[in-house]
């Protein structure tokens, strides 16, 4: 048996990319990836985000192996033990952190990386301490790629993990220093921590199939990094003249912080980078777990007022409050992935159309289901106030955390 090859998932394209090596991970079946980019002619192969998230796996596992083509366009993965933060091996005793320097080249923000370690962190031996930084590290909501910022992931997704039975009180996302998108959407300068030390040996069984309820107040964070500090007022006054007509609890606090310096490879001299501005939104539900989240950016090119910032925000939080659930779509990934990794029960939760209908969501339950989850069951939420919210079923498949087996 020990000359016997392991099987492999087969997968292409780099869609979906640091959910697949997480379910690699989480389930300890090895993966093959290929046709990464293999069609363009300028930069095939993976990206310099990606080459960082594969490090990234490397840091906080023990075992893995990942071997990667000349190109880059084709990798295979061997998952080994989720072990987290161990002193001397990744993590300096002084900090007991990770720390993890990403490129002057990497296009995401930093809970593209976030998100993945999040899920990661609950099937972990040890706490999972993690410090991101270097000329990558992006704080801010990205224009182009759509990713989350630090302040939407910390108040919207985070406290979601409480639902699964995972503390949430022993989970903090640190902010040492915030960061836009440089020129060109590449770069940033910020520093942020992750420190998770709620591990536990199965999630819960989650039933969120209640009526999402009304939103009884909103809250938000307006920041700025190397301009004028006036930047978050103008934008808190015009989200608030859209938000106040519809609720009045409405508070929202405002973060300056100085650009960033950073220098320049090969070079003494360093510069200011991550200049920006934006905002970011949570609306509570008068329904206990129910949290619904909107971020805007002004773009690395410049071109936009604040006031425009802070309308677009606003209401983009109403049409995700309009899409109805009790999850939003940047949210319903990762409570998915902890439903079908959970203990052997069947979990309900309760999801609007147009987040089902996304093709991440899709793609999900597909990757899922080839990884030995059991399909999804879908149907009418049946409520009679015209909502047309849809009931998922997820089965669990008990997988928990090997490392807590171990111990």
């Amino acid at each position: 048996m020990s000359g016997t090859k392991p099987e492999f998932l087969r997968f292409t394209g780099h869609r979906a990319f640091t959910h697949r090596l997480v379910l690699a991970t989480l389930t300890g079946r090895p993966i093959h990836i290929s046709k990464i980019r293999s069609s363009s002619a300028t930069n095939p192969g993976l990206a310099p985000h990606e080459v960082s998230f594969l490090r990234l796996l490397e840091s906080v596992t023990n075992g893995s192996v990942i071997d990667v083509s000349y190109s880059g366009t084709t990798i295979i993965y061997q998952p080994g033990l989720i072990t987290g933060t161990v002193p001397g091996v990744g993590a300096s005793l002084a900090s007991d952190a990770i720390e993890h320097v990403l490129p002057a080249a990497c296009t995401r923000g930093v809970t593209y990386f976030l998100l993945p370690l999040a899920l990661l962190a609950p099937f972990s031996k040890a706490h999972m301490n993690v410090r991101f930084s270097g000329p990558g590290v992006i704080t801010s909501a990205t224009h182009a790629a759509g990713d989350l910022s630090t302040d939407t992931f910390r108040t919207a997704v985070l406290p979601l993990y409480g639902l699964f039975g995972i503390p949430p009180a022993r989970v903090e996302l640190r902010v040492l220093a915030r960061s836009c998108a440089g020129p060109g959407g590449r770069g940033g300068g910020g520093v942020v921590e992750l420190r998770f030390a709620s591990q536990v040996r199965l999630p819960k069984t989650l039933h969120l199939n209640r009526r999402p309820g009304r939103i009884r107040r909103i809250r938000g964070v307006a920041y700025c990094t190397g301009v004028s500090a006036s930047h978050n007022n103008r934008m808190i006054t015009a989200a608030r003249g859209v938000l106040n007509q519809l609720v009045s609890d409405v508070h929202v606090a405002a973060q300056y912080d100085p650009a960033p310096l950073v220098g320049e490879k090969g070079s003494a001299q360093k510069k200011k980078t991550g200049i920006g501005f934006g905002l970011s939104l949570v609306a509570e539900s008068s329904a206990e777990g129910v949290i619904y989240a909107a971020d805007e950016v002004a773009p690395p090119a410049g071109g936009v007022v604040p006031e425009d910032i802070g309308t677009r925000c606003a209401y983009q939080l109403l049409e995700v409050i309009a899409q109805g659930g009790c999850v939003t779509g940047a949210a319903a990934p990762t409570v998915l992935t902890l439903m079908a990794m959970g203990s052997e029960d069947v979990g309900r939760l309760r999801l609007g159309r147009d987040v089902m209908a996304r093709e991440e969501i899709i793609g999900l339950a597909r990757d899922l289901r080839q990884f030995g989850a059991s399909s999804w069951g879908i149907r009418d939420a049946g409520d009679d106030d015209g909502a047309g919210d849809l009931m998922v079923s997820v089965k669990g498949t008990g997988v928990g955390n090997v490392g807590r087996k171990v111990a």
